[in-house]
This record gives structure tokens, C-alpha cells and sequence, in this order.
């Protein structure tokens, strides 16, 4: 009826498998099937299991778990009418946008994109500027960890039909400026890790690429690009619909489900707080900031 891929920890705690980096999370399964939560985490020797992307639908979501949206670019309409809800509901953004693109040409060069290039030192020009964009806002580094870079090559590695690693880049006179690697199914694109060279930050670099990965996204028969979770900017400019995901846990009674409450909830729910709250939000991200700058002159 379906499968449930997780990771176990200490005492029996599940996580999804590799946590922190998957954007959807829960069990892979059979439309409509019932399955016992409690029952799962037992057959499966969990005290709990603990997510934060759980997706839509699924048998481990429960009324008490907090619910986000994901924000998405729905294409299935077609790319020119989805330029029409981009005039309509963010117009200023989409005119600017273009407006930028044609300044960018006309003062640095001409712009070319190569969509689905399965070429790895793009990858890794895109890579090292994700790295540079976490040590800048005082995030923790992800590729520093060589598991992570491997399984991001691996998956560029991995074309079929029904599922691929995407690689799309955009040069300015055949110089990289913006970037994003994500992956497919045959009718989703799943955003992962966006990035761009800072010199061309004046341009609006991120939107001038999205706009051009989901023209030739649609064009590949792409329907949906799912931007993920989170509060960016660019992401309400950007969509015209939303999926949801769930926050929380499910958990059996017992001491190692109240050990891993002490210690995960009450964090979980600062950090919600924190993410709600308008200033509170705009003042821990200046604080991460101000943080990776003085890591940033330290490691110098």
C-alpha cells in the first residue's frame, strides 16, 4: 500500500530522511488509504516522528499540527496566462523586472539561458554562491558538509523521464550571474537552492532568472513550480497559488517521546513565534546578518 522513508535517531526518534534539506516529507502511499499514525511509529520501533514539511493528504496529519503555505507558480493554464495574473496581482514587480532585464543588456551584455544542463561546473559556481549567500546572512553552511555536495552532483547525474535533477543557469555575456538547481518529476519542478553573483544584485538577478527557468519550464511541459516553504520576498512577487505543509510531530506515550518534547517543542514554537511577528522577524534576520559578517571577517 505504500512505503514510509525516514531516518531513526537515539531513542527512537524518526525523522524524514535527510532532514533540512527535504521540502516534502511524509509517506509515499496509496490514494485514500487508512493508516493509524500510532500504529505506523509502533511497526516501525518510533517513539516519534518529528517534521516539518509534511505534505497534504497525508494519514500522519493531525488537526493539532501547524500548517504553512508553499508558495507555488501554477503554469497549467499555460506561460501566457500566467504572465496575465503576474500583470494583474504583481504588475509593478513583473514591469520592473523586465525593465532591469533590458538595462542588464544594455550595460553588461547579452543574456543566455541554458535550462536543464547537466554540465557540474555550473553546478559548482552555483554552489559557491549559495555558500557565500549562507556565511552572509549568518546561516549555516550546507555545503560544507561533503554528503550533501555529492548527493546535489548525484542527482544532476540522474535524468529520466519521470524524475531528473535540474540545473538551470543564466549568463550575462557568458558570465554566470544567476542560478537555481532543483528537481522534476514529469509535471513539477521542486525549487531547492537559488542563487546569484552579487555584482549583478543592482538587477534584481533572482527574479529576472525565475521568470526565465518557468517560461522554459512551461515550455518543457512543466505544470507546477513548487517555490517551498518560507518567507521570501520573492516568492509572493512570484506565485499565483499555494500548497500547504505541516509542522510538528506524532508521537507514542512514553519517556522518550517526553525527552524529545523538552527538548524540540518549546524551540519549535519560539521560532514560530519569532516568524510571525513582523519585527521580531526582521530583527533576528539582522541579527544573523550582523552575525555573518563578523564570521565572514574572522575566517579573513
Amino acid at each position: 500500500m505504500g512505503f514510509f522513508p525516514f531516518e531513526r535517531h537515539p531513542l527512537g526518534i524518526g525523522k524524514p530522511v535527510a532532514a533540512g534539506l527535504t521540502d516534502a516529507q511524509g509517506l509515499v502511499h496509496l490514494k485514500d488509504v487508512q493508516i493509524h499514525p500510532l500504529w505506523l511509529l509502533k511497526e516501525c520501533g518510533l517513539a516519534v516522528y518529528e517534521f516539518d514539511h509534511l505534505v497534504a493528504g497525508q494519514p500522519l496529519l493531525l488537526a493539532r499540527h501547524e500548517r504553512h503555505p508553499s508558495p507555488i507558480i501554477d503554469l497549467r493554464d499555460g506561460w501566457d496566462n500566467y504572465t496575465k495574473s503576474l500583470l494583474k496581482n504583481s504588475g509593478k514587480t513583473y514591469k520592473s523586472t523586465l525593465a532591469k532585464s533590458r538595462k542588464l543588456q544594455r550595460e553588461a551584455g547579452l543574456l543566455r539561458h541554458d535550462y536543464a544542463t547537466t554540465d557540474l561546473e555550473p553546478l559548482r559556481t552555483l554552489l559557491s554562491w549559495k555558500t557565500d549567500q549562507y556565511r552572509r546572512t549568518g546561516r549555516a553552511d550546507r555545503f560544507s558538509h561533503p554528503w550533501i555536495v555529492e548527493l546535489v552532483e548525484r542527482l544532476l547525474a540522474t535524468q529520466s523521464e519521470s524524475f531528473a535533477g535540474v540545473l538551470d543557469m543564466v549568463y550575462v555575456d557568458d558570465r554566470p550571474m544567476a542560478g537555481h538547481f532543483g528537481l522534476r518529476t514529469r509535471t513539477t519542478l521542486a525549487g531547492w537552492f537559488p542563487a546569484y553573483d552579487t555584482h549583478f544584485a543592482k538587477y534584481s538577478p533572482g527574479l529576472i532568472h525565475h521568470l526565465a527557468m518557468a517560461e522554459r519550464a512551461a515550455g518543457s511541459g512543466i505544470e507546477v513550480v513548487d517555490m517551498g516553504r518560507g518567507q521570501k520576498e520573492y516568492k509572493d512577487k512570484l506565485k499565483n497559488g499555494e500548497l500547504e505543509v505541516a509542522e510538528g510531530r506524532v508521537a507514542r506515550i512514553g519517556p522518550a517521546a517526553g525527552v524529545h518534547w523538552v527538548m524540540r517543542v518549546p524551540v519549535r514554537k519560539t521560532r514560530a513565534t519569532v516568524m510571525a511577528n513582523p519585527l521580531l522577524l526582521k530583527t533576528a534576520d539582522k541579527t544573523l546578518k550582523t552575525y555573518g559578517r563578523l564570521r565572514t571577517v574572522l575566517q579573513r
